[in-house]
C-alpha cells in the first residue's frame, strides 16, 4: 500500500506541470521522502529480524556467550525500534501527517509561571530537533522580567502534528522558586495548545466581514525577527474570539498568509472539540477543563518526578524529560486512545 502511494505521488512529481504550484509541489514531494524512509526502515528492520534468527540458529547449535549476549542485546533494541515503527504506522488519523502550531500560555503566578514556559519552550525545542523536524518562531512575547507570556512555534516535519497532539492540556510544575527569596516551593501551570497546520488542505470558510486584521511592529526574543516597520499581523475572527498573530516574516503578506492559516487551524480545533464534547455528552462523561485538570506534573522538589496523569507513565529523571525526552509519554498516550 505504501509503495504503491509512492509510485503514484512519484507519477505526480514526473508531470510536466509538477513546479506550477510550488506549495503543492513541497508537500508532494516532502510525503513522497517520509514514505521511503518508511518503507526503508521496515525493509532494514525486517533484514535486523532475519539476521537475528540466524545468529539465534547459531547460538543453539554451538553455544556461545558473548554471541548470545549479543543477541539479547539486538533483541531488545530490534523490539525498541518496532515499537516506535509501529507507532508511526498507526499515525493515519486525518492530519496526523500535518506540520503542528504549538501554544504555550503561562497560568497565574507572574514570572515564575512565565519561566516555567521558558523551560517548557526549550523542552520542546529540543524534543523537535532530536526528531529532526524544524521549528519556527511564528509569535514570542517575553516576561517582564523572565520566561515567556505567550509564544506559538510552527513545527515542520511528517507527523509533527499526530506526536504532538498528545501534548495538548495543561502541564504542572512543583518547584523551590529562584524567584522567591524565602526558597518556598511554588507550584506553576502551562497550557499548551496543538493544532495542526493546514495549507489549503482544509475548507473552513472565513467570510471577510468576520474577521478585524490589526498590523503592528515585531517584537522578537532577544531582538530576532525585530524590524522597524509594521510586519506583524493579529487576526481576530469576531464571531468566535479567537485571536492570532504572526511576525515570523519580514513581510506582512505572509505573515497575514501564515496568521489566516493558523486561524483556520483554531478553527477546525474548535469544531473537532465541539463533536468531542458532544460524543461525550450523548455518552454521559463528565470532563473537567480546567487549570487544575492537568495533563502531566513534573515536580523538582521535594522528589524528582514527571508524571503523566493520563496513562500514570513515570519518570524520575526530570532533566532528561526537560532536554526533550519525551517520546516515552507521548507514546503511551497515542497507544492509550487506540484501545
Amino acid at each position: 500500500m505504501k509503495e504503491a502511494r509512492i509510485r503514484e505521488l512519484e507519477e505526480q512529481m514526473a508531470a510536466p506541470d509538477f513546479w506550477d504550484d510550488q506549495k503543492a509541489a513541497q508537500t508532494v514531494i516532502a510525503e513522497a521522502n517520509a514514505l521511503k524512509d518508511l518503507v526503508g526502515e521496515f525493509k532494514s528492520l525486517e533484514e535486523r529480524y532475519e539476521n537475528l534468527e540466524v545468529t539465534y540458529e547459531l547460538v543453539k547449535e554451538e553455544p556461545d556467550e558473548d554471541l548470545h549476549s549479543e543477541l539479547v542485546a539486538e533483541a531488545k533494541k530490534l523490539a525498541k525500534d518496532f515499537s516506535e515503527f509501529e507507532l508511526q504506522l498507526l499515525l493515519n488519523e486525518p492530519y496526523d501527517k500535518n506540520n503542528a502550531i504549538l501554544e504555550l500560555h503561562p497560568g497565574a503566578g507572574g514570572t515564575e509561571s512565565q519561566d516555567w514556559g521558558s523551560m517548557l519552550l526549550r523542552m520542546y525545542t529540543r524534543w523537535a530537533e532530536k526528531k529532526g523536524f524544524k521549528v519556527e518562531t511564528l509569535d514570542y512575547l517575553p516576561g517582564e522580567e523572565a520566561g515567556i507570556k505567550s509564544v506559538t512555534l510552527l513545527i515542520k516535519g511528517h507527523n509533527a502534528y499526530g506526536y504532538l497532539k498528545a501534548e495538548k492540556g495543561v502541564h504542572r510544575l512543583v518547584r523551590i522558586s529562584p524567584f522567591d527569596a524565602s526558597g518556598r516551593r511554588h507550584t506553576s501551570f502551562v497550557s499548551c495548545e496543538v493544532m495542526p497546520e493546514f495549507n489549503d488542505d482544509i475548507e473552513i470558510e472565513i467570510r471577510p466581514d468576520e474577521i478585524k486584521v490589526d498590523t503592528y511592529r515585531s517584537s522578537g526574543a532577544g531582538g530576532q525577527h525585530v524590524n522597524t516597520t509594521d510586519s506583524a499581523v493579529r487576526i481576530t475572527h469576531i464571531p468566535t474570539g479567537i485571536v492570532v498573530t504572526c511576525q515570523s516574516e519580514r513581510s506582512q503578506i505572509k505573515n497575514r498568509e501564515k496568521a489566516m492559516n493558523m486561524l483556520k487551524a483554531k478553527l477546525y480545533q474548535k469544531k473537532l472539540e465541539e463533536q468531542q464534547a458532544e460524543l461525550a455528552e450523548i455518552r454521559g462523561e463528565q470532563k473537567e477543563i480546567g487549570w487544575g485538570n492537568q495533563i502531566r506534573s513534573y515536580v523538582f522538589h521535594p522528589y524528582s518526578l514527571v508524571k503523566d496523569h493520563r496513562t500514570n507513565v513515570e519518570v524520575g529523571n526530570v532533566q532528561a524529560v526537560m532536554d526533550g525526552e519525551i517520546d516515552v509519554f507521548i507514546d503511551a498516550y497515542l497507544r492509550s486512545k487506540l484501545k
